[in-house]
């Protein structure tokens, strides 16, 4: 996953534009080419304050991952499908917080099934480990249907500098196995533990393929 902190600014206004005519956008989304292209010219960066941040309209998710970071814009809302899109066509897809999708990556995440999730009733009722099975496409090696046995542990406590703004919240460790094709990673999840919003997480979208997700500027409702 390449992503510049400068290059292809222009161009993230230009695809996010078209992707939100193409995906039938929500009025929580990015608005007209126009306003987005206002909005990547006037300073959104990888270095993101809390003033940058407010300073803009739209709902901001900062993505680390080896080859670069940048900051992704909310494009799209289906229910509890958020679509987020960044400057070179990149796109990571997150329900509940987890990452369900992935477009752009030099290894992606074609899809994502869980078996008993315990995401979706949130993550503030998790007071024990619990066992699930995820269901896993990858793209380019064809690895489709991948069954990956998964283990959800709540931690300690911790401290979460965001913006400048420090949250206490509980870390959730997944361990995630699939044995056939030596995929042992453990995901992490830092929570608000009073209603289990994911404000920060490391997760794999594929072998080989981790990434750092900080919500700057989170969407948590139509009444957000």
């Amino acid at each position: 996953m390449m992503l510049t902190p400068r290059r292809g600014l222009y161009r993230l206004a230009v695809v996010t534009g078209v992707l939100c005519l193409m995906s039938a956008c929500t009025d929580v989304s990015m608005g007209s080419l126009e306003t987005v292209k206002q909005a990547v010219h006037g300073g959104t960066s990888v270095h993101p304050t809390a003033e940058s941040v407010a300073a803009e309209p739209y709902y901001q998710l900062q993505v680390s991952a080896p080859g670069g970071e940048a900051i992704l814009l909310l494009a799209s809302v289906q229910g509890d499908l958020l679509g987020w899109y960044g400057p070179e066509g990149q796109a990571v897809f997150l329900k509940h917080g987890v990452l369900v999708k992935t477009l752009g990556l030099t290894r992606n995440l074609d899809a994502m099934q869980l078996d008993g999730d315990p995401f979706a009733s949130g993550l503030q009722h998790v007071q024990a480990p619990v066992t699930y099975q995820r269901v896993m496409d990858w793209s380019p090696d064809y690895h489709y249907g991948i069954h990956v046995q998964a283990q959800l542990q709540p931690m300690a406590m911790e401290n979460v500098d965001i913006l400048g703004t420090v949250h206490r919240l509980r870390r959730f460790d997944e361990h995630l196995r699939a044995v056939e094709t030596g995929f042992d990673v453990v995901n992490r999840y830092w929570v608000d533990p009073a209603d289990g919003f994911i404000w920060k997480s490391r997760q794999y979208a594929a072998p080989g393929q981790a990434l750092e997700l900080i919500q700057l500027r989170p969407y948590r409702g139509p009444q957000t």
